[in-house]
């Protein structure tokens, strides 16, 4: 029997086998880039061939994809409920835009992106409740920050640059330009370029038209958000929306990844404001190689791989999973369906490993896309199956997207994937109407981007044994895998 164990931070060995891959240099890992539960950076851009077997492209980099393919709207966040009345606003010594008391024990430092869906759902779903509670209060200062991820999201830093220029005019037209931008967002987020949208919406708000495009003229917004991302970068954050708890005395200064429920943020808020760590925080500018380092929110057992209680088969970190959540240990799977080894896994591992491990309790098996630049077909073959999850049926989707690999990539891949659907009894018109939309996609390249600096070939697999974890790249035949499992069980004490 294989016993492994590795630690999560710090060098950690690869088990290399079969595996798709835009690159890596197949020697040891560094897992120290901050996860989160949103839409991330780019990805990254390498091009050394992995494994033994392996599918590579020695000039490829991941790019922006093609979303024009996909066309349609992008689902719109919630109406926000009303701000409450009589927030203090205005701007921070820094020039940065504040809502709440400066007076405040805390600050909760949002670097957000206008066109993420995730940040949106922040916005609408748990920005009026904690203004009410905490800014009303006095208790906590609300600062934004501006960080448009430009690979994902091109047009997004427009809308950055209008609420800039609002804010110089006054604090209260940048919140009013900053809510609309979020409200709106689906109006705008398919537009070629939305330029003339944002122009209207600021007018339709009150800002000064000759001002704000003297200033969106100047360069000033522009050196504005590049600040602020490089600010962002500084502190490790490579998605939206993060969050920095800051103490007043600056003596606490934490980082939050991820549009998390409400519940998560005042736990961390009452937590800081009594003087405690807040719980599922990391501490900004901790050394990532250091054991005590916080895992990524999509690979930590206390927040994110724990069940939503609100949706089932969907964890905090918005991935799918299948097994038991108390599970002894956890594998984390990045793959990409167009990629002929993830498929081999799917097809002819997996099931063994769900019947031996997966099924009796033993192992919690969490799914992330991963869609390589060398395969231009997997982002839709993605969300194709997260459309079969918004049905309830994400995994028998997984696997028929698998079995009819050959007939959407050498086909019309629209089609064929709309004749999986319906195979596996979904309906086909509602299957069609989230294929044609954004929200399923954005799933997939928020898993893209969380990989970014960690997993660069697919199947990779995470496997998480408390606070330890380790990167197996590519596949392997069932009764090895299953081996290597096994190992970690009896390592766990589960087995």
């Amino acid at each position: 029997m294989v016993r492994l164990r590795f630690i999560w931070v710090g060098l950690a060995m690869v088990l290399l086998a079969s595996a798709c891959g835009d690159g890596g240099d197949g020697g040891a890992v560094v897992i120290d880039v901050p996860a989160n539960a949103a839409l991330s950076s780019p990805a990254p851009e390498t091009s050394a061939a992995v494994g033994d077997g392996a599918e590579t492209d020695d000039a490829a980099e991941y790019a922006p994809l093609d979303l024009s393919r996909l066309g349609g709207n992008a689902s719109s966040a919630e109406v926000p409920s009303a701000i409450p009345a009589g927030l203090e606003m205005g701007f921070t010594p820094e020039g940065h835009p504040y809502r709440g008391s400066p007076d405040a024990a805390v600050a909760l430092i949002e670097y957000s992106d206008y066109a993420c869906p995730f940040c949106g759902r922040f916005t609408a779903q748990n920005t009026p409740a904690l203004l009410e509670q905490y800014g009303l209060t006095g208790q906590v200062q609300f600062i934004f920050r501006e960080f448009p991820l430009v690979s994902l999201h091109p047009t997004a830093p427009a809308g950055h640059a209008v609420a800039v220029c609002a804010g110089e005019q006054s604090a209260e037209l940048y919140w009013a330009v900053h809510d609309e931008i979020f409200l709106r967002q689906a109006e705008w987020t398919n537009l070629p370029d939305p330029a003339q949208f944002f122009a209207d919406l600021a007018a339709g708000v009150g800002v000064e038209m000759s001002g704000l495009t003297a200033c969106l003229q100047s360069g000033r917004p522009q050196d504005r958000i590049a600040a602020d991302v490089a600010e962002a970068q500084q502190y490790g954050f490579n998605g939206t929306p993060s969050f920095r708890l800051v103490a007043a005395d600056g003596e606490a200064d934490y980082a939050l990844v991820g549009a998390l429920p409400l519940e998560q943020f005042t736990a961390a808020l009452d937590a800081m404001l009594a003087g405690e760590v807040p719980p599922g925080t990391t501490a900004t500018g901790q050394d990532p190689d250091s054991d005590s380092a916080g895992l990524p929110v999509w690979a930590d057992r206390a927040t994110g791989l724990q069940p939503n209680p609100d949706t089932p088969g969907l964890n905090q970190a918005g991935d799918q999973y299948k097994g038991d959540p108390s599970a002894p240990i956890v594998v984390i799977e990045f793959s990409d369906f167009q990629c002929p080894f993830c498929r081999d896994h799917a097809l002819e591992v997996q099931p063994a490993i769900d019947e031996a491990l997966v099924d009796t309790g033993q192992v919690m098996w969490v799914y992330k896309h991963l869609p390589l630049g060398i395969h231009p077909l997997a982002p839709i073959a993605g969300a194709a199956a997260e459309c079969g999850f918004d049905q309830g049926r994400f995994w028998e989707m997984h696997h028929a997207v698998f079995e009819a690999s050959a007939a959407w990539i050498e086909g019309d891949t629209e089609a064929e994937l709309v004749a999986v659907a319906a195979g596996v009894g979904l309906d086909v018109d509602e299957f069609q109407t989230c294929l044609a939309g954004r929200d399923a996609l954005e799933r997939v390249l928020a898993d893209q981007a969380e990989a970014a600096g960690i997993i660069s070939s697919t199947p990779s697999f995470v496997v998480i044994d408390g606070e330890r974890g380790a990167l197996i790249e590519g596949s392997r035949p069932a009764e090895e895998f299953l081996e290597i499992l096994e190992g970690y069980l009896a390592a766990a004490g589960g087995g």
